[in-house]
């Protein structure tokens, strides 16, 4: 599966960290070259300056996916650099946690735009070049876009409407050979939940989820890359994931009475 990958030209949004950044190592681990993404320019280029020192190919790519016209810069970076993009990932996000009641419609609109329409933006600029290639795009969802906890509205909200539009976009692109993944993972090493409702990160704020329950990144990294160079329509990372998604397909009513039974936490620990 790793030689599928070799030479190919993939992009990256929210690259910067988390699993944005241990999926360009996989890629680059698999022979891929790779565009890296993302608002905080001095740690793409760090990113960026390791991989080249590997052995492999990468350009930094300042990229703000709430701003309109920051992915087609990139998705041109690309095309100059390499000539050409096969793989798109809409990864970047963060998640806004509350009850519905106590956010503001700001909030609601600040997750979106970044989670939801930045997706979108990703899928819109990469296009032309993805038919070119006959590629695909990846759009990395959650396990809350099947399951909805308290406190976390917002982000499940989003994270339904990006598995909604990967099903969308799987139906118009079949026929024109662009593969269409979605990706829902469960709780991975990452800096998401130590990010506020602003999109700020809060350095020294304690994890929320049990370490054993965490999954490595370069783990989640490699069953990510797996399903997208098979072209798969979807996979669930992590075993809690699976477990949630197979809940809330085949057993709604057992999944949503657990649910209801969950004692009320404090903002912090919705995450």
């Amino acid at each position: 599966m790793a030689s599928r990958l070799a030479g190919q030209v993939v992009l990256i949004t929210g690259a910067s960290s988390g699993i944005g950044e241990a999926l360009a190592r996989e890629v680059v681990r698999r022979g891929g070259r790779v565009v890296l993404a993302a608002r905080r320019t001095e740690r793409l280029e760090a990113l960026a300056s390791e991989v080249r020192a590997s052995g492999g190919e990468a350009i930094a790519a300042q990229c703000d996916v709430t701003r309109d016209g920051d992915v087609e810069r990139a998705v041109e970076q690309a095309r100059v650099a390499f000539g050409r993009l096969d793989i798109a990932i809409a990864n970047a996000g963060f998640g806004v946690t509350g009850r519905v009641e106590d956010l503001s419609l700001d909030d609601f609109r600040r997750q979106l735009e970044t989670n939801v329409f930045g997706a979108l933006r990703t899928v819109k600029a990469a296009l032309p070049e993805l038919k070119r290639s006959r590629g695909g795009v990846a759009l990395i969802g959650s396990a809350s876009g099947y399951v909805a906890f308290p406190t976390m509205g917002a982000y499940t909200m989003s994270k339904f409407a990006v598995r909604a539009l990967a099903e969308t976009l799987r139906g118009e692109l079949h026929a024109e050979g662009v593969a269409v993944t979605h990706i829902a993972p469960g709780f991975v090493e990452s800096e998401i939940r130590r990010i506020d409702n602003a999109g700020k990160l809060r350095d020294g704020a304690p994890e929320p989820v049990p370490r054993w329950l965490v999954m490595p990144t370069e783990a989640a990294a490699r069953q990510i890359m797996d399903a997208i160079v098979a072209r798969r329509a979807e996979a669930i990372v992590t075993g809690h994931a699976k477990l949630g998604v197979s809940l809330a397909r085949h057993a709604p009513g057992l999944l949503n009475a657990a649910i209801a039974r969950l004692p009320r936490r404090s903002r912090g620990a919705g995450r």
